[in-house]
């Protein structure tokens, strides 16, 4: 059996390339970091529990991705670069063989974005993960969810609603049967940090946030903290062929989009004056991006379908709520 230092030392240091902004890595009592002048640090964390956001059975090399890409995500939907993450580790027990594949994943993940890991901690105790990442904004340069204004488009990235059905394979094997269903639950788990679109929108989209939630409930943040109501064409809402022939048609599959959580897509807000220098800054970017509604004066968050303005009793992810 490994003691805590001696699975720090084999899973965890040593692992990766060290940045010249890391003066101290792991090792000691605390990291020392060195931030670039004129610049910002973005900080997030977040706690993922066995049993709540994954199943204790889950591919531990999915959980790795899924852990660490929600986290980045968070930085994308700031518009910041991401540099540095501590995590905290809780196991009952000490499983090498969960933890080699878990930490392949990670390693690769956090090299794919340039992170590299800083510090944290182990203990005994029930499955959880807690990371904590750090990047870099130029001041005054961050996204928040502030500052939408009326007239203002609605953008979001990717397709939504993939995770929700992933969910439900995982949550009820007797959905594994219908189509696509091992694609989806796939889905669920390896989101793509929407990392280079966030530092593309700097200067450009007016708010933003990554889409952990779900559309209604994000969506819902930016309207309340920039004061705005906004009107949202369903049938803008990019779902994937997958989504509509697994759940069996295209308006269940759009209430998917709608109430999805864990996508880790980014919605945004971009005055249509800049819609043309939104263009310019993704067209190098592998990201589609697409337009579903525009911000309002009514304070609140109304659907409509082809015009028409529809009642669907909807609401978005709670951890603590079955969905």
């Amino acid at each position: 059996m490994s003691s805590e230092f001696n699975l720090i030392e084999r899973y965890f240091v040593g692992r990766q390339t060290q940045r010249t902004d890391v003066l101290l890595a792991a090792g000691d009592d605390c990291a020392l970091v060195e931030a670039p002048t004129g610049f910002s640090i973005a900080i997030s964390t977040d706690t993922l529990v066995s049993g709540t956001h994954f199943l204790p059975d889950a591919n531990p090399a999915w959980v790795a991705h899924k852990a660490l890409a929600s986290n980045i995500s968070d930085l994308a939907a700031m518009g910041a670069t991401p540099a540095w993450v501590s995590f905290a580790l809780t196991m009952p027990f000490v499983d090498e063989a969960w933890l080699a594949p878990f930490c392949d994943s990670f390693f690769e993940l956090a090299d794919q974005y340039g992170i590299q890991l800083i510090g944290g901690d182990t203990t005994k105790g029930p499955l959880s993960l807690t990371l904590t990442v750090q990047g870099f904004v130029p001041k005054g340069q961050a996204l928040k969810r502030e500052g939408a204004k009326v007239g203002d488009e609605i953008y979001v990235t990717g397709s939504i609603g993939d995770s929700k059905a992933g969910l439900d394979v995982i949550l009820d094997q007797a959905q594994a049967g219908r189509p696509w269903a091992q694609i989806l639950e796939q889905r669920h788990y390896l989101s793509s940090p929407r990392v280079c679109v966030g530092e593309a929108l700097r200067g450009i989209a007016s708010a933003a946030i990554d889409i952990s939630d779900g559309v209604i409930s994000d969506l819902g943040h930016i309207l309340k903290r920039s004061q705005v109501g906004a009107k949202v064409e369903v049938e803008q809402l990019p779902i994937s062929s997958q989504l509509v022939e697994f759940v069996a048609g295209r308006d269940r599959a759009l209430q998917y989009a709608l109430t999805s959580g864990e996508e880790y897509e980014l919605c945004f807000t971009v005055p249509e004056g800049k819609r043309e220098a939104l263009s310019h800054a993704l067209k190098d970017i592998d990201c589609s991006v697409t337009c579903i509604g525009q911000i309002n004066s009514t304070g609140n968050l109304t659907l409509t379908r082809n015009g028409q303005t529809i009642t669907w009793q909807l609401n978005g992810y709670d951890h603590f709520k079955s969905n």
